[in-house]
């Protein structure tokens, strides 16, 4: 554990950590170079914290950097709009294909460009833009030069404090804006081994398309290049199984193909008399395995895993070709910092990180756990070596395996027991050699239907598994939690006996819980009553933390017809993560898409008080999807709630709430917009008003009744700042000091709208903006009032 060149490497990694949670990472830092201060020199104690320095001010300026590039081409861009130019591709293509019925058409790729002249509805761009475009044709290729026209938007980036944060993946692309393609001409055709590459990548997609069983082929293009697009209720059961990994391109699959091809070439080199009788054909064979190692990567679709596994077989070939031993850990520690070199953000890649901590499981647990649970007579010794190797891997990634899922299955182990032996030792091989095997096609469909055998064979395991249940759900870890676990597993490294190494492990598992106690604690945010506005993007999501501890959710955000579901990808996160578990009372503030989508996903997955909903969704029919939702409630037994029920003034959780609109009920001519709830929630001397997505009306409705009660120091623009609200009269009637809009850097109606803007600055209110920053968080502890803008962070 003390190797020097492994300690670097990780302190070059740990340097993004440093710079996303200062406090906690440095103060892991200090402990792990007081634990090591007994097995390293001075010296270098003094260059692991200089190297993770370096690393950590790489990652901030990578970080900060890519939030300025986001803010120039919002800024160039505006909202979604037309651009044409020529560009160039950068990245291979990557079929998603939909789910469709035999003969219809299907999907097609996924692109990266770079446009080096553009122009667009705004106006030309200044500068190089990078973007990722859906609906290319399969055929493009790296290096390809092509005319298009696209619509273009900023990416929306769902900045909120409670969840990661999402910039370094702008800061590791560059691509700053998505949209879909309208025309698209190729101008020339790209020319280098990347070129090569992926058309390659294109025949061996079209083969295993025209060969695999229709069941089996979207598991084959994941397996052999990557292409994660399987069937909704497939890619569920491989993730509650925990065997997403046997098709992803894993370290794993990458060094047992190239190990394969290398053996193959010593064979053949061993034939070869005069050239083996003289030289170690092995060390040539080895030679032969680096830049090998790199092309197969590089084919499979270049995920971070791929790259590390590259990575470290290179350094594991270059020791052996000059003719010395390779060390696993020298090996491991060597491909860590070329990564870290090439990348400062690279401990920001999910699949990297699991990757190498699944890789450290190994090279540290699987000797000490087998030789605890591999005993008995040969067969069951059999049985329990895999099982062994599993578990070390899982215990070195499910630390962060945590931060990106919020369950794990019990049943995993004996999953992969079952299926790892058939996808690795017979649908991997296969469906390699089936690539190869186009000039045979009696051979080739015979290697088609064995690999389609071997993953339905797969398949059926996972969804056994997935349908045996045994989930075992938690909240993520915070960055403290991670900082405790490393700590641990660094003191249990070091540890000289098994005492030593039990204290340790058992200190830090006593950190864990007191640390999760903190975390559930800061969550509850007790004494204060809190509005957070999630960033949902184009839509309303609120957060409201009473003073008691008790939790009100307004609206879950939703995109119509959008594959992004914004209750899992942020208002699911967000309350784990602040330790959720359960929502007092769900207010849908009135039946609309952006509104009420998020909803669908989060309210299965939690336990609900009651729901206040306007009724006027059920009386109009606002879609299936929301019929689906309140029938899923009412089988739950949970209360639905009416105006008639709630208009006037309720005392929950130590503040004030007041349902101002609509009262006594909707009114069946008003839109819903305007029959959105309207809440005021008071505590101590301060307030905050909700107005769901009130017009014009609704504010001289609200107006006229209540003319002396409508103040507030905190106001959420109607309908994310449309100039159909705010008026002059409500603002005045409200004089808020903070006005807060929720709204999306790729809407379309250009909200918030600049007379609106306008009219706040004229009154010199603040303006806190969810498309401009991220989430916005009001407080007050009933005297003082606190916002605070995550953009600051």
């Amino acid at each position: 554990m003390t190797d020097k060149l492994l300690l670097t490497a990780l302190a070059l990694a740990a340097g993004s950590a440093l710079a996303r949670a200062p406090l906690p990472a440095a103060l892991a830092a200090v402990i792990s170079l007081f634990l090591l201060r007994r097995h390293l020199e001075r010296w270098a104690l003094v260059g692991l914290a200089l190297v993770l320095a370096f690393g950590a001010l790489r990652s901030r300026a990578a970080i900060d950097e890519a939030a300025a590039l986001h803010a120039r081409v919002t800024e160039a861009l505006g909202p979604p709009g037309r651009c044409e130019g020529e560009a160039i591709v950068l990245r291979s293509p990557v079929v998603q294909r939909e789910p469709t019925p035999p003969g219809e058409e299907r999907g097609q790729a996924r692109i990266e460009v770079e446009f080096f002249e553009t122009a667009c509805e705004r106006g030309p761009l200044t500068e190089p833009l990078r973007a990722r475009l859906h609906g290319a044709p399969e055929d493009l290729a790296r290096g390809d030069r092509v005319r298009l026209v696209a619509d273009l938007a900023p990416v929306h980036l769902f900045l909120n404090e409670s969840l990661p944060d999402p910039r370094p993946s702008i800061a590791r692309s560059g691509v700053a804006a998505s949209g879909g393609l309208v025309d698209l001409e190729r101008v020339s055709r790209g020319q280098g081994i990347t070129t090569w590459i992926d058309r390659a990548r294109a025949h061996v997609r079209r083969r295993i398309e025209a060969t695999f069983h229709p069941e089996a082929e979207p598991l084959a293009r994941a397996l052999v290049l990557g292409e994660t697009d399987l069937h909704e209720a497939d890619n569920e059961a491989f993730r509650r199984s925990g065997l997403s990994h046997l098709l992803a391109v894993s370290g794993t699959h990458l060094v047992l193909a190239v190990a394969g091809l290398a053996a193959a070439a010593r064979a053949l080199l061993l034939r070869v008399t005069p050239l083996s009788a003289r030289f170690d054909v092995g060390r040539l064979s080895a030679a032969f395995a680096i830049p090998t190692s790199w092309l197969y990567a590089d084919f499979a679709g270049g995920s971070g895993s791929a790259l590390r596994a590259a990575g470290m077989l290179s350094v594991v070939m270059l020791v052996r070709a000059l003719g010395r031993r390779p060390s696993g850990v020298r090996a491991f520690g060597g491909s860590l910092l070329l990564a870290a070199i090439l990348d400062p953000l690279v401990g920001s890649d999910p699949s990297f990180v699991l990757s190498a901590a699944a890789t450290a499981g190994l090279l540290g647990l699987d000797r000490p756990i087998a030789e605890r649970l591999v005993r008995g007579p040969a067969p069951v010794r059999a049985v329990l070596r895999p099982i062994a190797t599993t578990l070390a891997a899982m215990v070195g990634c499910t630390p962060f395996l945590a931060m990106m899922t919020p369950s794990l299955p019990l049943l995993g182990i004996l999953a992969n027991l079952v299926a790892a032996p058939i996808g690795e030792l017979a649908a991997l091989p296969v469906c390699l050699l089936h690539a190869a095997l186009a000039w045979a096609p009696p051979v080739e469909r015979g290697a088609a239907l064995l690999g389609s055998g071997a993953l339905i064979a797969v398949r059926a395991v996972a969804r056994v598994t997935s349908d045996l249940g045994g989930i075992v759900t938690f909240p993520p870890p915070t960055p403290s939690q991670l900082a405790a676990v490393a700590i641990a597993a660094l003191a249990a490294a070091l540890a000289k006996d098994a005492l030593r190494r039990g204290t340790a492990l058992a200190l830090g598992f006593a950190a864990l819980l007191v640390l999760e106690q903190c975390a559930a604690y800061a969550g509850s945010s007790k004494g204060l009553l809190r509005v957070r506005a999630l960033d949902v993007g184009q839509g309303d999501s609120i957060l409201v933390d009473l003073p008691d501890g008790k939790t009100m959710l307004i609206d879950g955000g939703g995109f119509m017809g959008s594959p992004v579901d914004t209750g899992t990808r942020v208002v699911l996160p967000v309350l784990r993560a602040l330790r959720k578990e359960r929502v007092d009372i769900v207010v849908l503030s009135h039946p609309h898409p952006d509104h009420f989508g998020g909803l669908i996903s989060t309210l299965p997955a939690i336990d609900v008080g009651e729901l206040w909903d306007t009724g006027q969704g059920e009386d109009h029919g606002a879609g299936p999807t929301y019929a689906a939702m309140l029938a899923n409630l009412r089988h739950r037994n949970v209360p639905i709630r009416r105006p008639d029920t709630l208009c006037g003034k309720h005392v929950i959780g130590g503040a004030t709430v007041e349902v101002l609109a609509p009262c006594p009920g909707f009114v069946p001519d008003e839109s819903a917009n305007d029959n959105s709830f309207v809440l005021r929630i008071t505590y101590g001397s301060h307030a905050a008003l909700l107005v769901g997505d009130a017009e014009a009306a609704a504010e001289r409705a609200l107006i006229q009744k209540y003319p002396a009660a409508l103040r507030a120091d905190l106001l959420k623009l109607g309908h994310h700042g449309s100039r159909t609200s705010t008026t002059p009269p409500f603002l005045d009637a409200v004089r808020p000091s903070v006005a807060l809009v929720c709204s999306g850097v790729r809407n379309r109606y250009g909200h918030p709208d600049p007379g609106v803007l306008a009219s706040l600055g004229a009154r010199a209110i603040t303006i806190a903006r969810t498309d401009r920053g991220g989430d916005v968080v009001w407080e007050t502890n009933g005297e003082a009032v606190h916002l605070s803008r995550p953009s600051a962070r």
